[in-house]
């Protein structure tokens, strides 16, 4: 099995992914969707919590990537951020969504040589825009050099692939949404129809959330 099977399967028997095409959910931004992923409930499984710090390694192992500080996104990065920074011995920072309002107004909380190579660790990609809004924030404090992105799950857009071919930052994930799908289906999560519903929206999420009275 690979990695991405595996960490799909956790997902599943933990609930911290759910799907539902009939009825679907609504995000923050009202796009209507199949799925809603919420790996913040992986912090409560030591094991499999475990397993997600192993597969963050495999990444660097795998991709070569080579840094000095890893840095997590607010808030649901912090966490696997300082597991792996732990486990690794290396430096930790972590980035608000905003600064704060008050004393030095900093984004970047924790410190870091300017210049240095930064690993940022993100738990779930919808657009990017929160992992890339952390790298530009890193760059603009530090001069820092954005080696990649680290994820639990993609959900596989194409907005957010454009967006991190466009800030020229790798983005490497653990396991993704068409994975997660083929394995729900397997399970009998999801029905054959429902699947090709599913896959329907990862190919236009815009249009799929239209239909169902959405943005």
């Amino acid at each position: 099995m690979s990695t991405a099977e595996n960490i799909a399967k956790i997902l599943l028997n933990i609930k911290a992914v759910t799907l539902n095409t009939d009825t679907p959910y609504t995000w923050n931004t009202g796009l209507k969707s199949p799925i809603y992923c919420d790996n913040r409930l992986l912090m409560s499984h030591p094991k499999e919590r475990k397993e997600v710090v192993e597969g963050y390694k495999q990444l660097i192992r795998e991709n070569n990537i080579e840094f000095d500080v890893i840095a997590g996104t607010a808030t649901a990065g912090i966490a696997w951020a300082a597991y792996l920074a732990y486990d690794l011995g290396k430096p930790m920072v972590f980035v608000r969504a905003n600064p704060k309002d008050y004393g030095l107004a900093k984004k970047v909380e924790g410190r870091m040589e300017r210049g240095a190579r930064v690993l940022i660790v993100e738990d779930l990609i919808s657009t990017g825009r929160s992992s890339l809004a952390s790298a530009t924030a890193c760059r603009e404090e530090y001069n820092a050099n954005i080696v990649a992105v680290l994820s639990i799950f993609t959900y596989e857009m194409n907005k957010s692939k454009s967006a991190f071919q466009e800030a020229n930052i790798p983005l490497h994930s653990l396991s993704n949404f068409s994975t997660l799908v083929n394995i729900a289906t397997q399970e009998q999560y999801l029905s054959s129809s429902q699947k090709e519903s599913a896959m329907s929206w990862s190919q236009n999420p815009e249009e799929w959330s239209k239909t169902r009275g959405g943005v």
